[in-house]
């Protein structure tokens, strides 16, 4: 019997399904017909999403929640730039993420013939926010290019990559069977003996060290747990990496170098080591942090050592292995470490007491969700003000348990994000954190969560019937305020025409029996809460 050869497209969806690809986010057209070709018998789902930049960051929120590249499929030209918002977030935070597009037929690129989907250079367009964009220009390109994005996520700075399948490529019988070529060697490697010799002798000659640890150092957290508590150390976390230490481990300094108790308690350190943090201005909401202590950074990424925070001392390398080898090269010290733990302690306190009216209700409200919400549930967070008094005022059980859009800050991330979290993995319920502006732009995707979702997923939606934050900035600066007042929908008739389980509670008692009831259902639930319900 005759075996037809595959194509392109079906050899590219087997090629993914070898590598570990269990999920898809996309939507067919019909420049994607042959990758859909190859996805029945191949092992992997495919969520329909409701635009291209919902499957970006479902995506982007499935590679935060498993730590495994989140993988989409849009079309040529519209897909591509639909996509390019949820990628340039990607890249922003360092996430994984493979985008598979399509492009024009090999013979018409670069020609301006007008052809359907058309864009003058589509590999140019997410260059510059991926850490590479290349074209395959002929089938058995394929298994090089996603070897090279492999090695980028499990040997590098983990950042997007886009790969381009012309038409004629993805529909051409391959000239041999290629598939099951799956080359994987991580190599993320050490710093030198001598660099953390080095490092050891200066964080146990510190009076007052202190660690920040990033969304690089989420898979440290036992090797950093230790050498804080060697050291005596504050830990502090970037939002990328809260939840590394347990909520009420008395050195956890939490996400707090955004606000200024934390600020002032890390002036206060004579060595800082920093653990897989880009340590910038997203995460710290001012220009420069003050340090007045010597500076370590441990990093996989060289780039980081000469940049904004120049270091004293530059360790290259995989935060887990590095931070286990710091521990085996610290001398063995007894530190006393109650004074540490006065200044964490006193820190917090500082921070409940520094809210303002408006944080003071955000805080009420994250107390009922930390209330309810289940022991392994992950929060997914829009641009909103309720998550951004979160950020640091919320305490994370857990790393991959916060997810934000730090440093792109791009409004409508939370909801689809949340969704393509719940498919990460097979238990964990979610909760959204929307905000009225925010849910707009990406509420379509409530139809693929109530299609495809089986376990919980409670989205918030908090309704000041404003943008919020570009108003309260408008005024501060004397600017009257325009456009910041829109007209919403009836947000609980919008989530009915969905299938969503709607409530909308009148105070906080009732929102803390909803986020109950929300998380005992199978099913999507939307709960609206205004702004006037929450004081």
């Amino acid at each position: 019997m005759h075996n037809t050869p595959l194509t392109g497209g079906q050899a590219l969806v087997r090629l993914l399904a070898n590598y570990g690809v269990d999920t898809v986010f996309g939507i067919p057209g019909v420049h994607t017909l042959e990758l859909y070709r190859g996805l029945p018998g191949s092992g992997i789902r495919h969520v329909l999403t409701r635009h291209e930049q919902g499957a970006g960051f479902m995506a982007d929120g499935y590679a935060r929640v498993s730590g495994k590249p989140g993988v989409c499929f849009v079309i040529t030209g519209p897909g591509v730039t639909n996509a390019a918002t949820a990628i340039g977030q990607a890249y922003a935070d360092s996430i994984p993420m493979l985008v598979i597009s399509s492009v024009n037929h090999t013979a018409s690129l670069g020609k301006g013939w007008g052809c359907l989907h058309e864009t003058q250079d589509q590999r140019a367009m997410t260059a510059p926010i991926t850490a590479f964009s290349a074209v395959a220009l002929s089938a058995e390109d394929l298994p090089e290019l996603i070897a090279r994005a492999y090695a980028v996520f499990d040997s590098e700075r983990p950042r997007p990559v886009h790969i381009s399948v012309p038409l004629d490529v993805l529909a051409a019988p391959v000239k041999r069977d290629w598939s099951n070529e799956v080359v994987r060697r991580p190599n993320r490697g050490l710093p030198a003996s001598c660099l953390l010799e080095e490092a050891a002798a200066k964080l146990a000659a510190a009076k007052r060290p202190m660690i920040i640890a990033g969304g690089g150092a989420l898979q440290a957290a036992d090797a950093l747990q230790q050498l804080s508590t060697r050291l005596a150390a504050p830990l502090f976390t970037s939002v990328a990496g809260k939840g590394l230490l347990a909520p009420q481990a008395p050195l956890n300094a939490g996400a707090s170098l955004c606000v200024e108790p934390g600020w002032k308690l890390i002036a206060e350190a004579d060595v800082v080591l920093a653990v897989g943090t880009e340590m910038a201005d997203t995460d710290f909401w001012r220009e420069r942090l003050e340090l007045n202590g010597e500076l370590l950074r441990v990093d996989i990424d060289p780039r980081k050592f000469n940049d904004f925070y120049p270091c004293a001392l530059a360790l290259q390398g995989d935060a887990r292995l590095t931070v286990g080898a710091l521990l085996e090269h610290l001398p063995d010290i007894k530190r006393d470490p109650e004074t540490a733990i006065a200044s964490v302690a006193a820190l917090r306190q500082a921070l409940k007491a520094g809210h303002g009216p408006l944080q003071t209700i955000h805080q009420a409200i994250l107390d009922r969700i930390a209330a309810e919400l289940p022991d392994n549930a992950f929060i997914s967070t829009d641009m909103t003000q309720l998550a951004y008094t979160g950020n640091y005022a919320f305490a994370s059980r857990a790393p991959r348990s916060w997810l934000h859009p730090t440093g792109y800050g791009t409004l409508g991330y939370g909801l689809p994000a949340g969704i393509g979290g719940m498919f990460a993995t097979e238990d964990r319920p979610g909760l959204v954190l929307v905000g009225d502006g925010g849910f707009l732009y990406t509420a379509q995707e409530l139809a693929t969560a109530v299609e495809e979702l089986d376990r919980p997923l409670v989205v918030l939606l908090w309704n000041n019937d404003a943008l919020g934050q570009i108003r309260d900035d408008m005024l501060s600066l004397d600017i009257e305020p325009i456009g910041v007042l829109p007209r919403n929908p009836d947000f609980a008739g919008l989530g009915r025409a969905f299938g969503c389980t709607v409530a909308q509670p009148g105070s906080l008692d009732e929102l803390q029996q909803e986020l109950r009831a929300g998380f005992a259902r199978n099913s999507v639930t939307l709960i609206e809460l205004k702004h006037a319900c929450a004081r």
